[in-house]
């Protein structure tokens, strides 16, 4: 309807004595209320997660379905573009898609305030099934959802009776003429307020303050900014206040002397060039890809260890009672399965932890049961060949990583760490349980997402230095990097350039088959362009194959290969 037919059909309401109709919201208003009630059920929904302590806040429970039910080539795609900032990635999207929805459902309560809390409802609820059916989940895991969804309701219902509307008031009212005769006369007509003007009998104009602003325009902006500002400070602020309370316990820690402490580094561990990736990988620098959407946040004193399914004597463990027993040191080199050929999602440290296989031997499973299916305080499932944990590599149940306790991202209180696999069968952060199962019973989360089942690590080697693409002087030139294998171990390492024939590159001592090992070659650089190439030789005489693949199903294969430029 126009504003001529508007106006029009006030006038023809007014003269038949009925009230005149309003005009239609600005769409901006039901917009602004809905993405504010939604941000306000975030932010509530942060306090009250931080406050019962869990992974339970609306954002991380639905973003945790979220990341679940995506299939692999989505996951592969976030880490190929988005590298470790996947995780934020996918917040902001998911934060994205809830701002759209969020202004549709405002839309609707402003039009009527009954379907707009139809939907938040409904949102509610996928909050609370989310967060209900989690991995470890307690009656307090649904309360943040329940408690955002109905500070969301509240604030809308706030925003729709402060909501400025157009006078529909009649000639009859104003005048105070409300009987079929005229009768009703000496109703008295408001008496002028200053500032405010009040509605014409011949438009119906809307009522305004002393600044040309309807009354309700004013409290309604500030009820929807305030929220939305209260949920920019809530939602960091309840993530803060938990991580703080889990850094103090960390910091509390105080890790026990190892009874079988790693071996001494040899004195050539390091291949002495610039460039290439430290044999031990700092703390901070370690990669991190993993399925949980925020970091796991759990206190060394609400931590437990069942180890069940498939075994005689079932076993749970409270971190204290971990740390009592005796603790294995080694250094051990863990890659992803989504590195590339030539990438950097692999690196090296000392960890310390409890054997793997001492517990398994004490728990005594069944002679079928030839998978352990990791379980991460956040679900996250992982499912390891038994065999593997039992055939003496140092498979650990790790607390500490380069002489400190775990740092959370990389799965404090309790995580595991098994040499010459691939994490994604075999790492499980935040830890909580094992179960004894076997591979055809019980499909893990990767091996359900098209990864294979069994993951041993492939034999890979990297040039660390020249880059690609940089100029180079003529004249000696260091070709340098890092190749592993782990528990198998790097005997060789070969270097081409130009499709020529392959050379033998000087290999840095290590401590042991399930490090990875530095190694440099030196070249003769001649003026123009040129393509580099490495390849890794493993203890059993298998040569890197050159022939290359994509990290699904179970590793990328492929010779690293750079071009650089001599002058």
């Amino acid at each position: 309807m126009s504003a001529e037919q508007l106006s029009g059909a006030g006038a023809e309401a007014q003269e038949a004595g009925r009230p005149a109709p309003e005009r239609p919201l600005k769409q901006w208003y039901g917009e602004l209320a809905g993405v504010a009630a939604t941000a306000l059920a975030l932010g509530v929904g942060e306090l009250v997660a931080a406050a019962t302590g869990g992974p339970s806040a609306p954002l991380v429970a639905v973003g945790g379905v979220a990341v679940d039910a995506a299939p692999a080539p989505v996951k592969e795609f976030a880490v190929a573009v988005f590298y470790t900032y996947d995780k934020l990635a996918l917040q902001a999207g998911i934060v994205l898609v809830l701002a759209v929805f969020a202004a549709i459902i405002g839309v609707m309560a402003m039009r009527r305030l009954g379907y707009g809390l139809a939907g938040v409802a409904v949102f509610g609820m996928i909050g609370v099934l989310a967060s209900a059916t989690r991995s470890s989940a307690t009656w307090a895991y649904p309360l943040p959802s329940v408690a955002g969804a109905l500070a969301a309701a509240g604030l809308l219902a706030l925003l729709r009776r402060t909501l400025p509307r157009r006078a529909a008031v009649s000639a009859r009212d104003l005048s105070g003429d409300t009987g079929p005769d005229g009768g009703g006369a000496g109703r008295e007509v408001p008496a002028p307020v200053r500032g405010v003007r009040l509605p014409s009998p011949d438009t119906g104009v809307p009522v305004v303050d002393g600044v040309g602003q309807p009354p309700g325009r004013r409290r309604f902006l500030v009820l929807a900014y305030g929220a939305i500002g209260a949920a920019a400070v809530a939602v960091p602020g309840g993530r803060r206040l938990w991580a703080q309370r889990v850094a103090a316990a960390r910091a509390a820690v105080v890790l026990p002397s190892p009874s079988s402490p790693a071996p001494p580094l040899p004195a050539k561990v390091s291949a002495g060039v610039p460039g290439v990736a430290k044999f031990v990988t700092a703390n901070a620098d370690f990669y991190r890809i993993d399925t949980a959407l925020t970091v796991p946040q759990m206190e060394p004193k609400d931590w437990r260890l069942r180890i069940h399914g498939r075994v005689k004597r079932p076993l749970t463990l409270t971190y204290e009672q971990l740390l009592a027993r005796p603790m294995v040191e080694r250094y051990i080199t863990l890659t992803c399965v989504s590195n590339e050929v030539g990438g950097e999602l692999v690196g090296n440290a000392r960890w310390l932890g409890v054997s793997i296989k001492d517990l398994l031997d004490e728990v005594e499973p069944d002679d079928g049961a030839d998978q352990v299916v990791s379980r991460s305080v956040d679900g996250y499932t992982a499912g390891t060949p038994t065999a593997a944990l039992r055939d003496g590599r140092d498979a650990l149940l790790a607390v500490g990583m380069n002489g400190e306790p775990l740092p959370v991202e990389h799965g404090f209180p309790v995580r595991m760490v098994v040499p010459g696999l691939y994490g994604y069968v075999s790492a499980t952060k935040w830890l909580t349980e094992l179960e004894l199962s076997s591979f055809s019973d019980f499909s893990a989360y990767w091996v359900r997402r098209d990864y294979a089942a069994l993951a041993p690590v492939k034999t890979q080697s990297r040039i660390d230095t020249p880059t690609a693409g940089r100029r180079l002087e003529r004249g000696p030139v260091m070709v340098a990097g890092v190749a592993w294998a782990q528990h198998h171990g790097v005997s060789a390492v070969e270097v081409r350039v130009d499709d020529g024939p392959w050379q033998q590159a000087m290999l840095a001592a290590v401590p042991s088959v399930d490090t990875w090992r530095q190694w440099n070659w030196p070249w003769q650089a001649t003026p123009g362009k040129h393509q580099l190439q490495v390849r890794a030789i493993d203890h059993t005489g298998q040569v890197q194959t050159g022939q290359a693949h994509k990290p699904l199903p179970d590793g990328a294969t492929g010779w690293h290969t750079i071009k650089v430029t001599v002058a």
